[in-house]
């Protein structure tokens, strides 16, 4: 209604209890007289836990025709068929609620899921219902999945202790496989089985890609019906972002079909297996699968019958892991020696910022352990800090690579002495590939509900620079990070994903032959300086494809109008054109080579190597590079 009064609701109110003879709900008034703003949306109606009977429901509408709300809490309220479906048609009717809470609501029948059907489908604003412990049974199932199928604008669905198993469940799952919108599926304490509830699990997993949250815990999924899950799991190239495994009487038999499929599970970032009795062997069918999987940033294994062997294999895992962020082993029998593995895998890990373990130190047959187990703990948790501090340093250094990175004018640097080959690259090479990076980190934000700072999920990124969360085939990513060289040999520091980090001296660099005929066809064909690289797309370091504005073209300076064949271009004019050099490069490469630096500064090999290679590719060669590499990420 137009401009109505706090006044106005509350007489109407009164009246219409008068005249359906019914009891006025003091809550109700006292919530009425704090309304505030009543234009927009109010924040919330909360009817909890009174009783509802039909004549009540109906006075309500008195204040649904006025006033919308985001919230109506309808929680416990005893709700009958004849109450709930005149509520229903209200809510559908005013668009009262963006949120309904209609849990504990046990006698609501068919007629009254019928009319929640109805209101599910007819209002757009309708994002979130939450129906715990509100039967859902055979007979009011089909409406709720027609609802369903015919994509309602629901984006929350909270459906724990619903009676689910068999028929209710097939028809959701079958519904859903259509629905775009929905996000978040709450399946708890459904008695949901390891046969037919799964299967229908795991065939919605391979057709629905929309959904990001399914808390499937306290079922009776076990290791059969994560077999199914699997399946839909590989599926999974974008979507599935939270699975909640948590009590479903899983062992290490289904740990090891876990392990195969996490290498494909793309996006999947919270993991919770909690509360199995997976035990040792379980984490080390999963432990190849964790390490070869890219996307997982937060792993649940509190009470999963693991001791200090079983925390040995998780600590191999997060010492290769760039990534993981927070990690659960409480209430597991971890003693000394697993406490020590853990302590000793954070000191190559930079990633984790939270481990949590048991508080108290463990039962030990020789007494001085028991104090060793008290300083890993402690050391342990320094280890956390020490990254913690390093992600913010990180994300706050990368803040201002970007602005910088925006600026047209990072591309034009001093040349240095030695060499023109060298140019452009100390600054400008480096920062732009960590500009890429951070436009991807951003979205990573924290989709499990839980309470933790945002700066957890910048710690996806590894010490050095060279986090390919994303580009998944595009082999080891030169890191910016230089690292000193000995002799005349190019070092170039790499992080191969997930195997910590590992030095390689380049002795020979190959090219395919086409590219290689090419890139010799114009040696040194000087690159117009372009503004920095699109944020959207990662710039792959590892194909070398290197935005434009940062690779100064190799054989020329990036200063204005300078003449390609100056500078060492000379000193190839005497080699003689066509004889390959000794270890099989085309003597036009060799001067694609940065100059070794004569006073051995410790700058020499960064991966500007890979970076001038890559130059003398024409330019629409380095965009269809960037667009594979985007894909890559896709």
């Amino acid at each position: 209604a137009q401009n109505v009064t706090v006044d106005e609701i509350m007489t109407a109110y009164k009246q219409a209890c008068q005249k359906l003879n019914c009891k006025q709900i003091p809550k109700l008034l006292k919530q009425i007289q704090e309304f505030k703003d009543l234009a927009p949306r109010i924040d919330c109606l909360d009817l909890k836990g009174e009783k509802l009977d039909y004549k009540a429901c109906e006075a309500l509408e008195e204040i649904f025709k006025r006033v919308q709300f985001k919230i109506v809490d309808l929680e416990q309220t005893s709700l009958d068929e004849d109450g709930a479906s005149a509520l229903f048609d209200m809510i559908e009717y005013y668009e009262s609620a963006t949120h309904l809470n209609i849990s504990f609501n046990k006698h609501i029948g068919t007629r009254g899921w019928q009319a929640a059907a109805h209101m599910m489908r007819k209002t757009n604003c309708l994002q979130y219902l939450d129906a715990r412990n509100t039967p859902l049974l055979d007979h009011s199932a089909p409406f709720v999945a027609r609802a369903l199928r015919i994509s309602s604008s629901l984006v929350v669905l909270h459906l724990e202790n619903a009676s689910l198993s068999g028929r209710p469940l097939m028809l959701l799952a079958t519904a859903l496989k259509m629905n775009m919108n929905l996000r978040e599926l709450y399946l708890a304490d459904n008695k949901l089985n390891g046969l037919q509830d799964s299967a229908q699990l795991g065939n919605l997993l391979k057709f629905n890609c929309y959904i990001q949250i399914l808390d499937l815990r306290n079922n009776h999924i076990l290791d059969s019906g994560l077999a199914y899950i699997c399946e839909g799991l590989k599926e999974q190239r974008k979507g599935l972002v939270t699975l909640v495994l948590w009590n479903n009487q899983l062992t290490h038999t289904g740990m090891a079909y876990l392990g195969m499929t996490l290498p494909h599970a793309q996006s999947l970032e919270t993991l919770n297996l909690g509360h199995n009795p997976i035990g040792n062997e379980g984490v080390r069918n999963l432990k190849n699968g964790l390490i070869g999987n890219r996307s997982v940033l937060r792993l649940g294994l509190a009470s999963t019958k693991l001791t200090c062997e079983g925390a040995v294999a998780v600590a191999e895992f997060i010492a290769e892991s760039p990534r993981l962020l927070r990690l659960d082993l409480r209430e597991n029998e971890i003693k000394t020696g697993g406490l020590m593995a853990l302590s000793l895998a954070l000191k190559v890990n930079h990633s984790l910022l939270r481990l949590d373990l048991d508080r108290e130190p463990k039962k030990e047959s020789v007494k001085s352990f028991i104090e060793t187990q008290k300083a890993l703990l402690a050391e342990i948790q320094n280890g956390c800090k020490r990254n913690f501090i390093l992600a913010k340093e990180k994300e706050e250094k990368e803040q201002k690579l970007q602005q910088s990175a925006s600026m047209p004018e990072i591309t034009v640097t001093e040349p240095l002495e030695e060499s023109p080959a060298e140019d452009g690259r100390d600054g400008s090479a480096a920062s732009p590939p960590e500009e890429g990076e951070e436009a991807r980190e951003t979205p990573t934000t924290s989709e499990n509900g839980d309470a933790e700072p945002v700066e957890d999920d910048d710690g996806d990124v590894t010490d050095s620079d060279s986090d390919t969360d994303e580009e998944a085939d595009a082999g080891p990513a030169a890191s910016p990070a230089s690292v000193p060289s000995q002799g005349n040999e190019r070092r170039i520091s790499v992080s191969s994903p997930g195997r910590g980090h590992k030095i390689f001296v380049v002795t020979r660099v190959e090219s395919l032959p086409e590219r290689a005929a090419e890139a010799a066809a114009k040696p040194a064909e000087p690159q117009s300086p372009a503004p920095a690289t699109n944020p959207e797309l990662p710039a792959s370091r590892a194909n070398g494809a290197v935005p434009k504005s940062s690779a100064g073209s190799a054989a020329t300076t990036t200063s204005a109008g300078s003449n390609p064949e100056r500078g060492d271009a000379a000193t190839c004019e005497n080699a003689a054109h066509d004889t390959p050099l000794p270890n099989g490069l085309k003597t036009d490469f060799a001067r694609a080579l940065p100059e070794a630096s004569s006073d051995g500064d410790g700058k020499t090999g960064t991966c500007a190597a890979e970076h001038e290679l890559s130059c003398s590719k024409n330019e629409q060669e380095l965009e269809e590079l960037l667009l594979e590499a985007s894909q890559d990420a896709g």
